[in-house]
């Protein structure tokens, strides 16, 4: 049975299919013993939904909205008993890098993310809530306000989504810093390198050790925080890779680069906690030196990220666990720095992190989608890690071989055909036509839009891999236009994966220029290139606000200029 997710337990009852349009008797009670659990009953004259509690019976509403989807000419009579593995989970959404959603677009994702069963939402935010004070910072990023974030509250409550508030508060603030007012609080205004070997020029994280950071901070918490019903709090903190290297320079070499960043995600700990909230913060830097994890506070929320299939999930949780410090795992998409995905990665890296955050006491799940350089994928390209994650957090034992292209053909792109599901899931595999891998990103993006000269790229690559990457674009693109998806907004999801799929040809077609291939004339590249260009334009406001779509596009201006 396909559903997204699979319930835990399904069992048949006698009788002739009940018909889909009976309005089921819901009740509350003690159903399964678990919370958020429901007991679904259809008979071929009754449909009842017994909830443990209020979000059970939405639960099971969802179950049976799923149900009537798969079946339209009547649903088999049977009793489903079903609840999450874990109590918290959430999807985050950058807003950040460049990408802001329009309020339709994020209704519409409210609403997806309800029927798949995730309860927590956060909106990734750097400089993209519109501050007062702060204008400079935000003018032209067009962000979400604090009347927007009231209205999204509201509805994401009454569809058993908590909205949790998600501001970075040290580290991945060079939006900021770039402006003149901000320099002052920054760890280094001078270029510092990354551990993976690229530089930075500019600001990037808050200096440590000055008490004007925290200054900063406060307003900012007192602005945000006023307009979420949630008490939980996202305050990021993570790769914070200049700290030592700037202001605190001196302070590190006394005290180790992990101390100081723990002393001052302390300090942000208590401004959280006066405000009468639960701070979760990204776990990356501590568990650089994990004997400091029992120094954190019980009261808070580390969150455990990694985006490759091999991440050692297994060692890191159990860290918090025998900390006795609660965390969430927190897998991600694999659509960012990709164009089109990575999807076995994706399946991979989110099935890994519900493995050993259930072994090891997980108290939430958090499927995270970025948007690094550019936000150059579509949100259709996420459907699928969508789909995955909440089939993996809500029961992993039911979902370990859940069919992912059905279950994304029938509930999220309504495809009658049963095409665009497979086509998403070969899509996203394109990447691997290029043996070389790269972590937490593919060649092909970075040929496209990235820096070129990362890893050596080109020595890595033979036109032999551009022609299997080519090939393997064209086989899945074949049914594109045979798909007959029941959406509104079908079309625009054509597009969005026709532009996709030019713009891995184009990596293809740059890729074996770029290897002195002699029929690739550059004249032809730069009109392929700026038809792309348009394209994307014209998607990007179909779902997003205008701030930061030329960012965007610059990644791929630049690339105009070496055809000249």
């Amino acid at each position: 049975m396909i559903l997204a997710p699979t319930p835990r337990k399904i069992r048949p009852l006698s009788g002739t299919c009940s018909t889909t349009d009976a309005e089921p008797v819901v009740t509350i009670s003690r159903a399964t013993g678990h919370a958020q659990g429901s007991l679904l009953r259809v008979q071929s004259d009754a449909v009842t939904i017994i909830g443990d509690d209020p979000a059970g019976a939405f639960y099971g509403r969802q179950t049976l909205k799923q149900l009537s989807r798969q079946f339209p000419q009547g649903i088999p009579c049977m009793e489903i008993e079903d609840w999450p593995d874990f109590p918290a989970r959430g999807y985050m959404q950058d807003i950040s890098r460049d990408k802001v959603p329009t309020m339709p677009t994020l209704f519409a994702l409210i609403d997806q993310l309800a029927e798949l069963k995730y309860n927590q939402l956060q909106l990734y935010t750097e400089h993209t809530f519109a501050y007062a004070g702060h204008e400079e910072v935000w003018r032209e990023a067009s962000p979400i306000t604090a009347q927007e974030i009231r209205a999204l509250d509201q509805y994401c409550k009454e569809r058993f989504i908590e909205l949790v508030p998600n501001q970075n508060s040290f580290g991945h603030l060079e939006r900021w810093f770039k402006h003149k007012k901000y320099e002052p609080l920054a760890e280094t205004v001078d270029e510092f390198a990354f551990p993976w070997g690229t530089k930075h020029v500019g600001g990037f994280s808050l200096n440590p050790t000055d008490p004007k950071s925290l200054e900063f901070l406060d307003d900012l918490f007192d602005q945000l925080l006023p307009n979420f019903s949630s008490r939980m709090f996202n305050v990021g903190c993570d790769e914070t890779h200049d700290v030592g290297q700037g202001k605190s320079k001196e302070e590190v070499a006394k005290r180790g680069k992990e101390r100081v960043y723990l002393d001052f995600l302390l300090k942000v700990y208590q401004r959280v906690k006066a405000r009468g909230h639960v701070m979760q913060f990204w776990g990356d830097i501590i568990l650089k030196n994990p004997e400091l994890i029992p120094e954190l506070p019980k009261d808070l929320i580390a969150l455990n990220w990694a985006y490759d299939w091999d991440h050692p999930f297994e060692k890191e949780t159990k860290a918090f666990h025998d900390a006795n410090v609660p965390f969430y795992v927190c897998p991600g998409t694999s659509s960012w720095l990709s164009i089109s995905g990575r999807t076995d990665n994706a399946i991979a890296n989110l099935h890994s992190a519900a493995k050993w955050g259930l072994a090891n006491g997980a108290i939430g799940y958090l499927n995270t989608d970025w948007g690094d350089l550019g936000h150059l994928q579509y949100l259709p390209i996420s459907y699928l890690p969508i789909v995955a994650g909440a089939a993996y957090a809500w029961c992993l034992e039911s979902n370990r071989a859940i069919d992912l292209p059905a279950a994304l053909d029938i509930h999220v792109l309504r495809d009658r055909r049963g095409i665009m599901g497979k086509l998403l899931f070969d899509l996203g595999n394109v990447y691997q036509a290029v043996k070389t891998p790269m972590g937490n990103s593919s060649r092909l993006f970075w040929i496209l839009a990235g820096d070129e000269t990362r890893k050596k790229l080109y020595e890595m690559i033979t036109p032999a891999e551009f022609d299997d990457a080519e090939s393997r674009i064209n086989a899945a693109m074949v049914g594109l236009g045979r798909a007959e998806m029941d959406r509104p907004d079908a079309q625009v999801i054509r597009g969005e994966i026709a532009n996709a799929a030019a713009m891995l040809r184009h990596a293809c077609h740059r890729g074996r220029w770029k290897l002195g291939a002699e029929n690739v004339a550059p004249a032809d590249l730069a009109e392929e290139l700026e038809v792309i260009i348009s394209e994307h334009g014209r998607l990007w406001l179909e779902r997003n606000r205008p701030g930061g779509l030329n960012d965007s596009a610059r990644r791929l201006e630049d690339r105009l200029a070496d055809y000249q």
